[in-house]
């Protein structure tokens, strides 16, 4: 496997990048090349969906001539707002070696810099601390590879945070030790000017929500109203990309970026009389928790915190799809900072458990004596689920085609007939109703028919096998799928053999198949899968990864039916 890295540094119109550039060494240690700051692209640093921003960046794709090879990059920083230090982070990606990396940081006796170092255990770096400030350095470390469910690289990669008790971001200052200093910044600086609705944007609200029966229900309702009026594009400006535009500005444009639509939406529950709090968050599919000990800038995402009846409501205001308190695996189950008029608090969003992200198929198919199957089913998804399915909603009929087709790949000549989709926001679930016929789904064999039982939701995957496994094992979260499906048998046919009844339980989940005849021409096929969410010594993979392979294996199993009027 090779790697052509990609050496860049990010810029804006507050910072200025100097000294850029790059020297390539042999394997021997002899310098073979160098790339100055002319020869660098330097581009827009924006998005599709970003409306505008300052954000550039300046990079250098290399292509080397032969392995191995080292790299030197070198470049000066300078910013004059000081709510942002760089951290110190060795190792840039997996499969990236690291012969040498130097970081340096110096600050004025009056100065109180914060620290936090992460992940340094088996890591050859040393601290040294000097008058004014201190250094890193990290010597010889190995590549490391990303491993089939371990854990993420921000949890594994050394890293060391900085930040200063006092810093300005672009001339606004502060003093932070503690999360509660932070949000009180947050709130009263760059949050507490922005919600200038006019009294009759207050009072077009309160008219919209005056029939609602209850707090809970109005903010539903607003929720809707933000849906339906607004939508997400990205702005990166503002004191360093972390002021929210006005609410009366997002009114007016019908469109924001997170934190634009976030104040937003608060600044309307505010109309109605209904609390609300701007919540800093690090969002993405992999979980990341904000460090509790250590104050300073993080996440990159903002979304909405309801206190209600001493539990919250989380609300993404950057979908016009999504139902009321529903956020997915984008912000859930991790610890975030919620912003109020008193200080920020550290609090964990909703976490989906096994049970809420569930699965129920109710289906039946018909085995043809050619050996093809006429199908249907109708699937009910819920929590994360329901995430990874709700926008099936918005696709074409073409598109929705090819979708089931992808799902159901095992199964040769599909021809989906019909299809139905409903997106229930009320009880957030989300049903498909579908109907298929295959040929040749089933092997004749002489006068037996050899049909695999499972034709709805086959478990085919199977995680990599390593030697020596190096990571954990990190299932970031688990699931429930039950199905019940009515099979009927071809006319003139009787079951000769069948898999067994069996229940598998261990501390990565259980599986459950159940075969029972209903009567002569059908049977009733049951299964259960439920997979744990964990963490589990690496020592643990091999027993995880057979769990796997034998659930893929007994979704194979197979009927075979002998014909009777021989």
């Amino acid at each position: 496997m090779s790697i052509r890295p990609q050496t860049y540094a990010y810029y804006d119109n507050s910072t200025k990048i100097k000294d850029l550039e790059i020297l390539v060494f042999d394997a021997f240690g002899d310098q073979i090349d160098k790339i100055k700051e002319g020869d660098f692209n330097d581009v827009s640093a924006v998005g599709g969906g970003t409306l505008y921003s300052d954000s550039r960046v300046k990079y250098f794709e290399y292509t080397p001539v032969n392995y191995p090879y080292t790299i030197e990059y070198n470049y000066e920083y300078v910013n004059e707002s000081t709510a942002f230090i760089r951290s110190f982070m060795p190792v840039s990606d997996y499969l990236v070696s690291v012969e040498k990396s130097n970081y340096t940081i110096s600050c004025s006796p009056e100065m109180t810099l914060r620290l936090k170092e992460i992940n340094f255990q088996d890591f050859n770096i040393v601290k040294q601390e000097h008058e004014g400030g201190l250094q890193y350095e990290a010597n010889h470390i190995k590549a490391f590879k990303s491993e089939t469910y371990g854990p993420e690289f921000f949890e594994i990669a050394p890293q060391v945070l900085f930040a200063l008790s006092e810093f300005n971001l672009e001339g606004v200052f502060t003093k932070v030790n503690s999360w509660n200093d932070f949000g009180k910044w947050i709130y009263h600086d760059l949050i507490a000017d922005t919600h200038d609705l006019s009294e009759s944007q207050k009072a077009e609200i309160v008219k919209l929500v005056q029939e609602e029966p209850n707090n809970l229900a109005k903010a539903k309702k607003i929720y809707e109203y933000v849906q339906s009026k607004t939508r997400y594009i990205s702005v990166q400006v503002g004191i360093g990309g972390w002021k929210p535009f006005n609410a009366s500005e997002v009114d007016a444009l019908g469109y924001g970026d997170c934190k634009g639509l976030t104040n937003y939406t608060m600044a309307l529950l505010d109309a109605a009389g209904i609390p609300s709090y701007y919540t800093v968050v690090y969002a993405g599919a992999a979980k990341r928790n904000f460090e509790n000990d250590f104050a300073a800038m993080q996440g990159n995402h903002a979304i909405l915190n309801i206190p209600n009846e001493g539990g919250d409501i989380w609300l993404e205001c950057t979908s016009q799809k999504l139902p009321f308190g529903f956020i997915g695996d984008f912000t859930d189950d991790r610890d975030v900072l919620v912003v109020t008029p008193e200080g920020g608090v550290i609090k964990h969003t909703k976490k989906y458990s096994t049970e809420e992200n569930s699965q129920y198929i109710k289906g039946d198919y018909k085995v043809l004596e050619d050996g093809a199957i006429e199908a249907q089913a109708q699937i009910v998804s819920r929590g994360i689920q329901y995430d990874d399915k709700y926008s099936l909603e918005t696709e074409t009929t073409r598109e929705l085609d090819k979708a089931y087709k992808h799902r159901w790949g095992y199964i040769n000549r599909l021809v989906i007939e019909n299809m139905h989709i409903e997106n229930n926001k009320t009880d957030i679930s989300f049903t498909e109703d579908v109907r298929f016929s295959a040929g040749g789904y089933a092997r004749k064999v002489g006068d037996r028919i050899l049909v695999t039982l499972n034709v709805f939701n086959r478990f085919t995957e199977i995680p990599d096998r390593y030697r020596n496994r190096k990571w954990p094992v990190k299932i970031s979260r688990g699931f429930k799928d039950v199905d019940e499906v009515e099979i009927k048998l071809p006319s003139g046919y009787q079951v000769e053999s069948k898999p067994k009844d069996l229940t598998i339980k261990n501390k990565f989940g259980s599986y459950t198949m159940t075969l029972e005849a209903l009567n002569e021409t059908t049977l009733i096929y049951k299964r259960e899968l439920i997979m744990n969410d964990g963490v589990y010594p690496k020592e643990d993979y091999n027993a995880f990864r057979n769990f796997y392979k034998e659930v893929s294996k007994l979704d194979n199993s197979k009927i075979a039916l002998i014909k009777t009027n021989l």
